[in-house]
């Protein structure tokens, strides 16, 4: 950059879309696979990690799964009042309740994309175990995993609902 007043910069290309300053882009997918992929190791190596500490890997029980559905209603029903609120009646939200809600969408969707790929991981290291419970710690752990699942998809579409698309008239 000069300081030079005769040196200008040359103006941006007009047709060239671009993000306003200070806005914040959508998760990446690759940021919530990555995510997942961290918690697939994890949850893989869970299983073998209690085996060599000779500790009782965990069971899954109901509890898990519910609490993860649970958080995928609440996330999913914000979501729901959300885009009714910005998209449907063009209200605007106060400014501190859109980033809680954006904060909250980002969270949820790493954290939620963190805990599938843990329980995925930790019901494939047990496929093929002749363990006693090998079946019920699968089941479980699927079970949580597309819960968890379902919670993402949620924290995604919220996160959707509270992007707000610049309007000419305004």
């Amino acid at each position: 950059m000069s300081r030079d007043p005769a040196h200008r910069e040359p103006d941006p290309d007009p047709d060239e879309r671009r993000e306003p300053a200070g806005s914040l882009r959508p998760t990446p997918p690759l940021t919530l696979v990555g995510w997942a992929a961290v918690g697939l190791v994890c949850g893989w190596a869970l299983h073998p990690v209690s085996d060599r500490l000779g500790v009782v890997p965990p069971l899954v029980t109901l509890a898990q799964p519910l609490a993860l559905l649970l958080l995928a209603g609440i996330l999913g029903y914000v979501a729901w009042v959300t885009h009714r609120a910005v998209h449907v009646r063009r209200e605007r939200l106060e400014a501190h309740q859109a980033v809680n809600r954006l904060v909250l969408a980002r969270a949820s969707a790493l954290v939620a994309a963190l805990v599938a790929g843990g329980y995925a991981g930790y019901a494939l290291s047990w496929v093929g175990d002749a363990a006693d419970q090998a079946d019920d710690r699968i089941i479980g752990a699927s079970a949580a995993c597309v819960c968890a699942l379902l919670a993402v998809l949620a924290a995604v579409l919220l996160e959707r609902a509270c992007r707000v698309h610049d309007d000419p008239d305004t």
